[in-house]
């Protein structure tokens, strides 16, 4: 049988590589960055450089990790590992071209809109429709390609790393499209069609499946090519491989809700999620053994190769991860570690060890393969491996020991009855263990510029092969099955029934837990005190979201006893029906905010903002100045109006003719105010004074029904 030539195209898997490692570094220095202006407030420099304050670096270095760092991984592994999978190129050069640019696009324009402060306020979706946009247009050039590659194949059979490719990627275009429904206002501001509780659901059901299905099964891909490829090994289980991909797919997408435990979603959907994680244990634990036991009998090149010690640490820390994942959902356990420091130190498990490590032992093993040369120094990269490892440590303990300290502190009363400190109290006993998050950062960051160093010169060492001969035999055009061949054997030669399979299969999930929370109107009951803001308030609304003020302080207090006592009433369904996007929140760096109206005085707030430790001792809020200084943008109040009364706020017909005059009229109101009783001279068109009105709006909505005694 005469055999096909062709060549190997080297080039998009050595770009995405390179992508990987400088966008790796950026998103890690920028989260090292970010810990130390919570250890040190000083470092927001919020008088000068506003708009790189905490609350907008966050979701800068989120998504530079996720999106930048792990996204060039995924592509550097996929445009590697799937021509040779298959024997044949990639399906298009141009294609091929277009997704690495496009997507570097994206990761510019995501961080340059962020630190200007345009956000949905949706985390890990905080960029606005015309990039979510193009990351639409971008995935689909990935998908034809990917595609397209497989369905020009040599080889019949799909290996297991590319059916978790095609699990990834329908699941992730899915999950993008469905959470980004957005009602543009602006060309660069839109709100969330969903709103409140609605709004919550469908953005955790996206939250949480991000991480499933970008940052792990991907990455699970990544596993099953590379790991028995430098083990020089089979994969251990076949058969495994197949229980853990379509199980694991199957259960993931149902997850969501535990990251909404004791909140104002349905309880019927968070049993659901908790459920469901707790099943996730067994697919993720099957593919975690299955990565290790490959290994069985190759211990000594374990010891001996670097590359294979950064995957048995990523493979141990994902099933570190995906065994706390389904303990945190438990709603004893969840009571302790959510709105903590502990979901900080789980997610960074899986970043760091899981993704961190699984990246630099493959660009560890491709590069000396696309430069024809041998790895510079395998001691640097050991050197690395535990540089990297002692990082790892130093900040995921402190964080945990931080998380059940201030939950210890939060819920303590004194024998009287009262609550024995105050949040601020909680806050200053942090601090310790965020300088130690801030040391630990900085170590894994410099174990990742000892890479840096050591594979520019394993490059300069070797000569780049842009192309690689490579030849296979036709795929033939009958085939006849192996006798002792299983039935999943069938879905491997039919990669699109492989596609629809595994969107139904992750479909159905998000059907369940999506459509009767939009269509059963019990399970966000009406609450008639509840108004839509006035324009004010909605202009303060979006400064706050602006600002990042979500990425510390939750909206959503939860029914225990200390909760209660601390900040007021627990929060109910209906308050939120007007919230687009909703504001829950899912970290609690500063307290509280659902009863925050009326709890202070103007004054409180207009201080508070502009130093906040002057008015809080021992904060670590920013300042903000800015407030101070610009200048209501009363100029997009009338098209805020109008989107909010086309997704069914009940604002009167033609409000938008009269909203900018009832603004003018309550921000007039609370300048005068704070000037009369405060002695504090504001214009009423600084951007303060419409933050103040909505902090002081928050929570006001309820009014609890008197409680009678009883007969």
């Amino acid at each position: 049988m005469s055999l096909d030539k062709f060549t190997y195209d080297n080039r998009y898997p050595k770009f995405f590589a390179m992508a990987t490692i400088f966008w790796g570094a950026v998103g890690m220095l920028l989260g090292v960055i970010a810990a130390f202006q919570l250890a040190f407030p000083v470092l927001n420099f919020s008088d000068y450089f506003p708009h790189i304050a905490f609350g907008r670096l966050r979701p800068v270095h989120t998504n530079a990790v996720i999106f930048a760092f792990v996204g060039n991984g995924i592509f550097t592994a996929v445009y590697y590992a799937l021509p040779r999978l298959l024997k044949t190129p990639m399906y298009s050069k141009a294609l091929s071209r277009i997704h690495f640019w496009g997507w570097q696009l994206i990761i510019v324009l995501a961080a340059v809109t962020l630190l200007f402060g345009f956000t949905t306020g949706k985390e890990y979706a905080e960029l606005e429709w015309p990039i979510d946009i193009l990351i639409t247009l971008i995935w689909v050039v990935f998908g034809i390609n990917m595609f397209g590659t497989i369905l020009t194949r040599r080889e019949r059979h799909l290996y297991v790393a590319i059916w978790f490719f095609i699990g990834s990627w329908v699941t992730v275009a899915m999950l993008h499209i469905v959470n980004s429904f957005e009602y543009p206002v602006s060309f660069m501001k839109s709100y969330s069609w969903y709103a409140g509780v609605q709004d919550a659901l469908v953005q955790w059901w996206y939250g949480h499946n991000a991480v499933a299905f970008f940052l792990t099964t991907p990455y699970l891909g990544l596993m099953y090519y590379f790991l028995p490829k430098v083990a020089e090994r089979p994969i251990y289980s076949y058969r495994l491989s197949i229980v853990h991909f379509w199980s694991l797919i199957f259960l993931y997408i149902w997850a969501g809700p535990h990251h909404l435990l004791y909140t104002a979603l349905p309880d019927w959907a968070q049993s659901l999620g908790t459920a469901f994680s707790i099943m996730l244990i067994l697919p993720s634990w099957g593919g975690m053994l299955n990565g290790l036991f490959t290994l069985r009998g190759a211990w000594d090149k374990v010891r001996e190769n670097p590359v294979l010690k950064f995957f048995v640490v990523a493979v141990t820390c994902y099933g570190m991860a995906t065994f706390e994942g389904p303990l945190l959902s438990l709603k004893n356990v969840n009571a302790i570690s959510h709105y903590s420091d502990w979901t900080v130190a789980h997610v960074h498990i899986g970043a760091l060890g899981w993704n961190g490590f699984l990246t630099f032992g493959m660009l560890y093993y491709l590069i000396p393969k696309l430069w024809n040369t041998k790895l510079y120094s395998t001691k640097l990269a050991s050197t690395h491996f535990w540089i990297g490892t002692l990082g790892i440590i130093l900040y995921a303990l402190p964080m945990y020991w931080s998380a059940f300290r201030a939950y210890f502190m939060m819920k303590a009363f004194t024998p009287e009855g009262m609550l024995q400190y105050e949040f601020i109290d909680v806050v200053k006993t942090t601090l310790p263990f965020y300088i130690m998050r801030a040391v630990g950062g900085t170590i894994f960051l410099v174990g990742v510029f000892v890479m840096i160093y050591n594979l520019i010169k394993t490059a300069k060492a070797g000569s780049f092969v842009a192309s690689e001969d490579a030849e296979a035999a036709p795929l033939a055009k009958e085939y006849v099955a192996p006798a002792n061949s299983i039935w999943h054997s069938f879905l491997e030669r039919k990669p699109l029934l492989l596609l629809v399979l595994s969107l139904v299969v992750v479909g159905i999930g998000g059907m369940v837990e999506l459509i009767p929370t939009f269509l059963v109107k019990e399970n966000i009951p009406a609450i008639s005190s509840v108004k839509p803001y006035t324009p004010l308030e909605l202009q303060g609304r979006d400064i706050y979201i602006r600002e990042g003020c979500y990425n510390c302080h939750s909206q959503m207090i939860r029914p225990f006893r200390y909760e209660v006592a601390r900040y007021g009433e627990y929060s109910k369904a209906g308050e939120f029906v007007y919230d687009h996007p909703f504001q829950w929140g899912s970290k609690r760096t500063g307290p509280d905010l659902a009863r925050i109206g009326g709890k202070y005085g103007n004054a409180w707030h207009f201080n508070h903002m502009m130093e906040p430790s002057a008015v809080v001792q021992g904060s670590i809020m920013p300042t903000y100045p800015s407030l101070y200084d610009n200048i209501i943008d009363k100029g997009s109040t009338n098209s805020k109006i109008h989107a909010m009364r086309k997704m069914g706020v009940p604002y009167p017909v033609n409000y938008e003719a009269i909203a900018n005059a009832d603004l003018d009229k309550q921000a007039s109101a609370i300048a005068t105010g704070l000037k009369t009783d405060n002695k504090i001279d504001v214009k009423s068109d600084k951007e303060i004074i419409a933050l103040i009105a909505y902090l002081q709006r928050i929570g006001k909505d309820i009014k609890l029904e008197p409680k009678t005694a009883i007969q």
